[in-house]
């Protein structure tokens, strides 16, 4: 049983390594590629843009398929696009890797959530999904520094990694994952999308799209923001990505902990006043390592408790329709990642490689501003049931 959560979660891992990777090893592809850093970063925005697109479209195609099935395929596409993206010789051949590895991404994370619940007890199944979902968390700590490092005289090692961890997921589950229960009935696209109607909801979903788009603006291109404290040096970027790895970590916890002490609005505007005041302070904090290092310990701590509060804070809109509530989340988040990349790549353009963290700022804040104006609209309802709890965690990957 835990062989085959561990084995699940390992195709997370390698989803999402394969999603983030991409910033420790931009330059890399860009030089290799005979192309901008700018242009290179939209591997980023296509493989996010496809994944926040698809994954509803998928999840209402698949809902009826078995789930073994689903999971194997999957990892399939997802494997066989990662082995094509390390084989790609130029920059459009790479794009369209990129969407087929979207597709498998898209399919595979939120039914591999759902098949961790028909693995345990009723009693286990949060414990269940936090295994399965804690690949993508440990992935952001270990993934994103091991393959910047691996990648660092060859980028194509780092999508060979991916490639490998795709087919040891797969080949396990083929072996070790047998006969789970049926799928519940689908949900229509169209009743998955209904919530937005409701302007309290598309005001939720606007605010987590335009914070991610700001942590994004930043994060893409994290090469060129620490480049005057690497001075290029691939070894002291992969430090600064483990460091910031971890503290996304420690920060996803201490989310989930002032979440069920403080109201997720307050959450949401403190951390995010805070984001704020340390993405205005990067063109400064990153001219040495010594405050890039702390950069990279206090930006994910104050980010990832906001990216907590974010999907808490739309679920206590209305509690009843919380399992659409946070699949619609998940899509906006996507979104943000996916539009990043265009809005990082401008920036720079205007502000120069030094000043485009100002862009994440003014959006940082711009996403408080639809936050306070939600808030200020309607006063959010306590949810039904803990955001930690199986009802929510089961669909917030959707």
């Amino acid at each position: 049983m835990r062989l085959r959560l561990i084995l699940l979660a390992l195709g997370t891992f390698a989803v999402g390594t394969d999603g983030m990777v991409i910033a420790g090893i931009l330059g890399l592809i860009a030089h290799d590629l005979d192309v901008s850093i700018s242009a290179a970063g939209q591997m980023i925005t296509v493989f996010a843009l496809s994944y926040a697109v698809l994954a509803p479209v998928l999840a209402t195609l698949a809902a009826k398929w078995p789930r073994r099935r689903t999971l194997l395929l999957a990892l399939t596409v997802f494997t066989l696009a990662n082995a094509l993206s390390a084989l790609a010789p130029t920059l459009g051949t790479l794009l369209l890797t990129r969407v087929l590895a979207a597709v498998g991404a898209a399919l595979y994370t939120p039914t591999a959530s759902a098949a961790a619940t028909a693995l345990v007890p009723p009693e286990r199944r949060g414990r269940a999904i936090a295994t399965v979902m804690g690949g993508i968390t440990v992935a952001t700590a270990l993934g994103v520094p091991l393959g910047t490092w691996l990648g660092r005289s060859d980028w194509r090692l780092t999508m060979w990694l991916v490639t490998a961890l795709g087919a040891i997921a797969l080949g396990g589950l083929a072996l070790l994952l047998r006969d789970l229960p049926a799928p519940a009935p689908g949900v229509s696209l169209r009743t998955r999308l209904a919530p937005l109607t409701d302007r309290r909801v598309l005001g939720g979903t606007a605010t987590t799209f335009l914070f991610f788009l700001a942590f994004q603006t930043v994060y893409i291109y994290y090469t060129v923001a620490s480049a005057p404290a690497t001075g290029g040096d691939q070894s002291r970027l992969t430090l600064l990505l483990l460091v910031s790895g971890v503290f996304s970590v420690v920060g996803s916890n201490l989310g989930g902990r002032v979440v069920d002490r403080w109201d997720p609005t307050f959450v949401v505007l403190t951390a995010g006043t805070l984001t704020a005041a340390i993405s205005l302070a990067l063109p400064w904090l990153m001219q040495s390592m010594t405050t890039a290092l702390i950069a990279s310990v206090l930006n994910p701590l104050a980010g990832w408790t906001v990216a907590v509060a974010l999907p808490a804070r739309l679920v206590s809109l209305d509690p009843p329709s919380a399992p659409l509530l946070l699949s619609l989340n998940s899509t906006a988040l996507y979104l943000g990642i996916a539009g990043g990349g265009v809005t990082g790549s401008t920036a720079m353009a205007v502000l120069g490689t030094r000043w485009f963290p100002l862009a994440s700022t003014a959006l940082t804040l711009l996403s408080l501003a639809v936050a306070y104006a939600t808030t200020r609209e309607t006063q959010p309802r306590p949810p039904a049931y803990p955001t930690n709890s199986p009802q929510a965690l089961g669909e917030s990957v959707s």
